[in-house]
């Protein structure tokens, strides 16, 4: 039997980790180590079966993560947990450093001291900041343009530097923008779905169109599977979908599979150091075997029906501290643009 820390395992892309590793190893004990900061709910993994444990506790608290490894002997460690939002950084930098950077150096010592035989760093392709033309490969120069992204990017090499200093079996993925269930609404296809449901205004930032490449939940979970179990130690592999689309282009796409008005978009001033497009190369994944199975427009589409039969967990989100924090962010909306 293996023992695996997942940590972040209350959030969007670890609970859909946790839910798909049950399923496809059933053999497997799952710790999952999340500090339940406002992104993360326990609701997330609601029905979950298997061998599977939560612990409330910080990767970046010493003495909580030392007390865990000592009560289990870890054979994978899968790090999910992190400040993500963009948006956010920008108002509270700290918060980012203490979680990507500390609490990564954290766990890398107890992974190092335990022995661990695989760890598993889960960053972005964010850490390579906007590309015009082409796609970033894994040697590609790091230019974060975020504090999200440069905590990210930091976190990671401090990830590098203990398999090149102590020999730690690491390995990094990079993937491109995740959408799907679980997603806290306040990224662009959540927030949109769930506004655009109750008629609610549509942030649109700056013109729209911004290029993201858009990679299903499940695809990146299934690479991360593949990654922690054939990947390269001390290798980084980018996780992208391969399917481009405008910030604007995704959003008409929902409102469409809704039946709603455009009108519903409203732009908003962009926010500072906004990245103008990303992309990423994936030979290195597809040569263990990896390819994307969800096509865009499948995906938006399954994510959009999901939204709607699952408005009771949504809506709880949106009466907290998910109300307040939208007021503060888009206190002043324009007029749509005709």
């Amino acid at each position: 039997m293996k023992r695996v820390l997942v940590t972040g395992g209350a959030g969007f892309v670890g609970s859909n980790f946790i839910r798909m590793m049950a399923a496809h190893h059933p053999d497997w004990r799952i710790i999952n180590l999340d500090a339940l900061t406002y992104a993360g709910s326990t609701d997330n993994l609601k029905g979950l079966s298997g061998d599977y444990a939560f612990v409330r506790g910080d990767i970046a608290d010493s003495a909580c993560v030392t007390a865990l490894f000592g009560q289990y002997a870890f054979d994978y460690v899968v790090n999910f947990a992190a400040e993500t939002h963009v948006d956010r950084s920008i108002a509270s930098p700290q918060d980012f450093i203490r979680t990507d950077v500390l609490g990564t150096h954290t766990l890398l010592e107890a992974v190092r001291e335990q022995g661990v035989a695989r760890y598993v760093q889960i960053s972005t392709d964010e850490v390579y900041g906007s590309v015009a033309a082409g796609a970033f490969a894994e040697d590609s120069p790091l230019r974060p343009s975020s504090p999200y992204a440069a905590s990210k990017a930091a976190g990671g090499l401090v990830v590098q530097s203990f398999y090149r200093t102590y020999g730690t079996p690491v390995v990094v993925t990079r993937s491109s923008n995740n959408y799907g269930p679980w997603q806290y609404p306040e990224k662009i296809i959540p927030l949109s779905i769930t506004n655009a449901i109750d008629d609610q205004a549509l942030p649109m930032y700056g013109d729209g169109l911004n290029v993201r490449d858009w990679l299903h939940v499940e695809d990146n979970c299934a690479a991360i599977d593949l990654v922690l179990h054939r990947g390269e130690v001390g290798e980084v592999y980018n996780i992208g979908g391969g399917q481009e689309a405008t910030n604007l282009a995704v959003t008409e796409a929902i409102l469409a599979r809704l039946h709603k008005d455009r009108g519903l978009i409203r732009f908003v001033a962009d926010r500072p150091g906004h990245d103008r497009r990303y992309a990423v190369t994936c030979d290195k994944l597809k040569a263990l075997g990896w390819t994307p199975s969800v096509a865009f427009a499948e995906g938006l589409a399954r994510t959009v029906d999901w939204y709607i039969a699952h408005s009771e967990w949504w809506r709880r989100i949106k009466s907290g501290e998910w109300r307040a924090y939208y007021a503060r962010h888009y206190a002043e909306l324009e007029e749509p643009r005709t």
